[in-house]
C-alpha cells in the first residue's frame, strides 16, 4: 500500500468534510473522449467488466481521434486510457497520544486493537493507486482500477469512492482461492495511519507483518484483468505493488500489456531500493520492470538507489539506455521541479509557487498529468510544465484520494502561474550536459531563440496554449455531467456516442 496517500494537518479532524470533492468535475481534457463510468444500474445498456463482489459499467466509446506516436502501436481497440493495477488500500488516519514502540510484535498488537472496531468513516480515505486514478480522472483520462478488495465495509466504501469518481474497477480473483487461503487473507487492505500531538506519524498495515504478499493466493490472470490491461493506452504499476501480489503475478501483468500494446508506466517509489536487496524474484521483477516500462518516474533519491549515480540526469540516462522499450525517464526534484529525460533530450522545467498545505498526494497527480501528456503527445516542456501545475495544486489543499486537484483548481493556478525559479540550481545541474544532448527549458523570462543548446520556453507560451483547452474541457465536462444527471433521473436511455 501507498503509505504516502494520507494527510495529517488537523490534529481533531484531519480529513474535514469540506475538503472532500463530493462531485468532481469528469471532464474530457484537449480532445473527444466517451463519458465516464456511472453508478451501477440494474438493468445497464452498456458492456461491462464485471467480477466476483462488484459490477462496474464501461461506456463503449471510439479512440480517441488524436493520434499518439508516444504510445505503443495498440494490438486492440483501446477504449481506457489508463488502468492502475493492484494497491487500492483504505488509509485510517487517527490522531493518538503516542506513537506505538517500533518493535514489530508492539506494532502488531497495536494495529489489532486498532482493528477490532471500525473507526468513524470520517476518518477512511482512499488510498494507494486510488490517488492515481482519482487524479487521472478529474484530468478527462478514463480510467480503471484492477485489484483486490474484500466483501466488507471497506471493500463496499473503495467500490463506491471510485464509482462516484467515475472510475471502473475490475476485481482480480481466482475460482479456486476460497479453498486455499484464511477469509482474513481476502480482506481490504487497510493501512493506519498514525498522528501524534507533534504531527510525527507511523503507519501500520498487515502488510508489514507478513513475509508473503498479502494476496499471495492469486497465481494467474483472469480474463477480465487481461480484456482490461488489453482496452488500456497506460498500465500504470507502483512498487507498493509488491506488497499485495507475488513478482510472478506482477511479471504477467507487465508481459502481457507488452503483448497488446499497452504501455506500461513504473513508479517504483520508496520500495524500489528495498527490492534491489530483496528475494531473488522481487529482483527479477524489478529488473524487468526497468527494462519493459514504457515510462520509468522515480525522484532524484530513488534514481540514485536503482543506479548509484548522484547526478539526476545521468541516472535517468542511465535507465533509459538500459531499458529495451523506455521512452521518458522522468525525475521528480520536489520543490525544485522535474526532468524528462529522452534519447535525443533532456527536458527541464521549475516548480510552481504556491503555499504549500500538504505534499501528501502530489506526486499521484504529477503522474497523472504525465501520462495524460503521454498519451496525448503534448510538447515534453508542456507536459512537465502541466504535470508541475497539477501537482502543485493538490499541494495547495490537504490530503489524497477524494482530496486531490480538481480541474477547476489546476485552470485557477495555471491563471495566475508563478514559477519557484532557482537558477544557481539549475545552471550546476545543466552545465555539464549542454556539450552533449540539447536541453529544453522552461523559463519566467521571456528569452529569444536558443542560448547554444540550451533551448528556452516561457511559461507564458505554455500557459497561453494550454489554458483556453483547459477551461473549455472544464464547461464541457460540466455540461456533460449535466445531461447523464437528466438522462439517468428520467430513466431514458442514453446514446453512447455522446
Amino acid at each position: 500500500m501507498n503509505h504516502q496517500s494520507v494527510a495529517f494537518k488537523n490534529t481533531q479532524f484531519p480529513f474535514p468534510p469540506h475538503l472532500h470533492h463530493s462531485t468532481p468535475i469528469p471532464s474530457r481534457l484537449l480532445f473527444p473522449f466517451s463519458l465516464h463510468p456511472n453508478k451501477t444500474i440494474t438493468k445497464s445498456p452498456y458492456p461491462a467488466f464485471s467480477c466476483r463482489g462488484f459490477h462496474t459499467p464501461l461506456l463503449n466509446h471510439p479512440s480517441s481521434s488524436f493520434h499518439s506516436s508516444n504510445a505503443t502501436k495498440p494490438a486492440a481497440v483501446k477504449t481506457v486510457d489508463v488502468a492502475t493495477l493492484g494497491n487500492l488500500c483504505v488509509d485510517i488516519v487517527l490522531n493518538v497520544p503516542k506513537l506505538p514502540p517500533p518493535s514489530p510484535d508492539s506494532r502488531k498488537a497495536f494495529m489489532e486493537r486498532l482493528s477490532s472496531s471500525p473507526p468513524d468513516k470520517q476518518y477512511w480515505e482512499a488510498g494507494g493507486n486510488c490517488n492515481m486514478a482519482i487524479a487521472a480522472a478529474r484530468l478527462g483520462l478514463k480510467c480503471v482500477a484492477i485489484g483486490h478488495v474484500g466483501n466488507e465495509i471497506y471493500g463496499k466504501f473503495l467500490e463506491d469512492v471510485l464509482q462516484a469518481e467515475g472510475i471502473g474497477m475490475v476485481g482480480m480473483s481466482e475460482e479456486t482461492d476460497v479453498l486455499n487461503a484464511p477469509s482474513s487473507s481476502y480482506e481490504t487492505l487497510l493501512c493506519w495511519v498514525l498522528v501524534d500531538p507533534l504531527q510525527k506519524h507511523g503507519f501500520c498495515s498487515r502488510a508489514d507483518f507478513s513475509k508473503e504478499p498479502a494476496f499471495s493466493w492469486m497465481n494467474t490472470l483472469s480474463e477480465e484483468v487481461k480484456r482490461a490491461i488489453k482496452r488500456s493506452r497506460i498500465l500504470f504499476c507502483n512498487g507498493y505493488d509488491f506488497d499485495e501480489l507475488s513478482p510472478h503475478m506482477i511479471i504477467s501483468a507487465v508481459e502481457h500489456a507488452v503483448e497488446v500494446g499497452t504501455s506500461v508506466f513504473f513508479d517504483p517509489g520508496p520500495r524500489g531500493k528495498s527490492l534491489l536487496s530483496g528475494t531473488v524474484e522481487e529482483q527479477k521483477a524489478l529488473k524487468h520492470f526497468l527494462r519493459m516500462s514504457d515510462v520509468l518516474l522515480l525522484t532524484s533519491d530513488e534514481a540514485e538507489s536503482l543506479t548509484g549515480l548522484v547526478d539526476p540526469i545521468l541516472a535517468g540516462q542511465e535507465l533509459l539506455w538500459k531499458g529495451n522499450r523506455t521512452k521518458w525517464v522522468v525525475v521528480k526534484m520536489g520543490p525544485k521541479g522535474s526532468i524528462l529525460i529522452t534519447k535525443s533530450g533532456i527536458t527541464c522545467a521549475s516548480a510552481f509557487k504556491v503555499k504549500i498545505m500538504d505534499t501528501v498526494g502530489c506526486g499521484d497527480s504529477f503522474v497523472a498529468a504525465i501520462a495524460y501528456g503521454f498519451i496525448h503527445n503534448i510538447p515534453l516542456v508542456t507536459t512537465l510544465a502541466f504535470a508541475n501545475a497539477v501537482g502543485a495544486a493538490t499541494a495547495m489543499g490537504c490530503g489524497a484520494g477524494r482530496n486531490v486537484a480538481t480541474l477547476k483548481q489546476v485552470v485557477e493556478l495555471m491563471e495566475t502561474p508563478d514559477l519557484n525559479e532557482d537558477d544557481k540550481f539549475w545552471n550546476e545541474l545543466l552545465r555539464e550536459h549542454l556539450d552533449s544532448q540539447e536541453v529544453t527549458f522552461l523559463s519566467k523570462m521571456v528569452l529569444n531563440g536558443s542560448n547554444g543548446r540550451m533551448k528556452h520556453v516561457t511559461l507564458q507560451k505554455v500557459v497561453s496554449e494550454l489554458l483556453p483547452k483547459l477551461k473549455s474541457s472544464q464547461l464541457e465536462g460540466t455540461l456533460i455531467k449535466f445531461m447523464k444527471v437528466v438522462i439517468f433521473a428520467n430513466k431514458i436511455p442514453s446514446d453512447t456516442s455522446m
